[in-house]
């Protein structure tokens, strides 16, 4: 009897070939989550709201959110299922049916970006990894100096241990391939990363003082929705905060089988995606102004600012091991997603098995990550991939998909597996709203220099 968990593909030389699928809707559906969520929800998302107008902030956010969630989110998980390959080779055989050659060519850029993203992003991991076990072993809340603590894990090979003990993790879940590795962990991860944020919430919710960081949160100014700045941010948060880059997404909506729901599937990533970012602020927001600390402070917030908070907070050893592990989790989710697109590349061009492939990455990620320890060169290195390449990528995507391919074919793919007929909502919003949006993140990126 045949795998139901494998799908038949045909490759390159008109042959069928099997490729591994994920073994339910629910499955592909929290591992999308966990490669959205990630560090932009946990610190960039609270002080964002706070910075911009409190409520006020979250109209363009929730606005933006349901537009890319239903034609960006849509289109890279429908292109990916429907040349059931990662950008690699779905840039390709997008070319191939205009009778056009060197689609791949341009199907690099997008996985250069998450290859880019995921070396950096390894880093960050690393260092989540050492609170982990810091706030475990209680370093995190018994040291003196949070910043000079900080400051030691993220100066020159300062946590390089830690790194490559990230690495190993997230490779290991990795080699155990796509319904047996990444879909098993994100079923553990997601779930626990829900739990353990609403766990710190209800927490907070009891602290003295804390009903500031509410305010900061919810009452809305709504003279902000004045400021073109408010809107950028938050089409920029939207943007990256749903992992849109025209490879990850892509390389998960190839593991998607033909009968299941895309338009569903982009619903629930979209709206759990949001749902995290929510209880990232409802935790973090109301402990920092119940201990009068700054809630503006940046990626500082998260590996500073709350363990100051832990310190002063009863029993703040245990809530500090509570975030960090939740934390981490994203963090990993996160970075099996992003190295998901250079690995399925190595074994869909060149024919290499998974465990080549993933050995492969582990040696470009540790060697290249290696030279990324330092935290000033870490920003450089992720500001040029973030502002450059992923939107970039992202756009391509959305180009080959909905005018190189077309909208009639790519009303086709996403109608697949769907009972309900699209509607007419769909051709304007895919081809001209998302890919014009595309185009307009790319240039105030660069102009902002990085708007999420």
């Amino acid at each position: 009897m045949a795998d139901n968990h494998v799908k038949n593909v045909v490759d390159k030389n008109g042959e069928t070939t099997n490729r591994e699928t994920f073994n339910s809707q629910i499955g592909f559906i929290l591992a999308c989550i966990g490669s959205a969520v990630g560090m932009g929800n946990i610190w960039m998302f609270p002080y964002r709201v706070g910075q911009f107008g409190g409520a006020a902030f979250l109209v363009p956010y929730f606005i933006f959110v349901l537009v890319i969630g239903f034609t960006g989110v849509i289109g890279e998980m429908s292109f990916g299922r429907a040349m059931g390959t990662g950008p690699l080779g779905a840039f390709k055989k997008a070319f191939e049916r205009r009778s056009k050659k060197n689609g791949d060519l341009l199907g690099l850029i997008p996985v250069i970006g998450s290859l880019g993203i995921a070396i950096g992003y390894a880093v960050v991991v690393g260092w989540i990894l050492r609170f982990t076990v810091g706030a475990i072993t209680g370093t995190v809340t018994s040291t003196v100096d949070s910043a000079a603590y900080f400051g030691e894990i993220a100066g020159e090979f300062g946590s390089l241990g830690w790194h490559f003990a990230g690495l190993a993790i997230t490779f290991i879940i990795m080699l155990m391939g796509v319904g047996k590795g990444i879909e098993k962990a994100n079923k553990v991860m997601m779930p626990a990363f829900f739990f353990l944020f609403i766990v710190l919430a209800i927490r907070v919710a009891t602290l003295p003082g804390a009903i500031e960081g509410y305010k900061y949160l919810f009452v809305p100014k709504w003279e902000f929705l004045k400021d073109p700045k408010t809107w950028v941010y938050a089409l920029g948060q939207a943007f990256f905060s749903l992992s849109l880059a025209g490879s990850g997404t892509v390389v998960y909506g190839s593991y998607l089988k033909k009968t299941e729901d895309i338009v569903a599937c982009a619903k629930h990533v979209a709206f759990f995606d949001t749902c995290a970012a929510m209880l990232a602020a409802l935790v973090i927001i109301p402990s920092v102004f119940a201990f009068n600390m700054d809630p503006a402070a940046g990626p500082p917030l998260m590996f500073i600012t709350m363990p100051n908070v832990f310190k002063m907070m009863p029993m703040g050893q245990m809530f500090s091991i509570l975030f960090f592990v939740a934390v981490l989790f994203a963090g990993i989710s996160s970075l099996m997603n992003l190295f998901e697109t250079p690995i399925e590349a190595l074994q869909q061009r060149f024919n290499l098995s998974r465990g080549t492939s993933v050995a492969i990455m582990a040696i470009i990620g540790a060697g290249v990550g290696v030279m990324l320890e330092s935290g000033d060169k870490l920003g450089a290195w992720m500001d040029v991939i973030s502002i450059y390449v992923i939107p970039l990528g992202a756009l391509l995507a959305g180009i080959v998909f909905f005018w190189v391919c077309g909208v009639k074919f790519a009303r086709e793919q996403v109608q697949l597996g769907r009972g309900k007929e699209i509607g007419t909502w769909f051709e304007p919003m895919t081809k001209y709203v998302f890919c014009g949006l595309t185009i307009i993140v790319y240039i105030l990126g660069i102009f902002y220099g990085g708007i999420g």
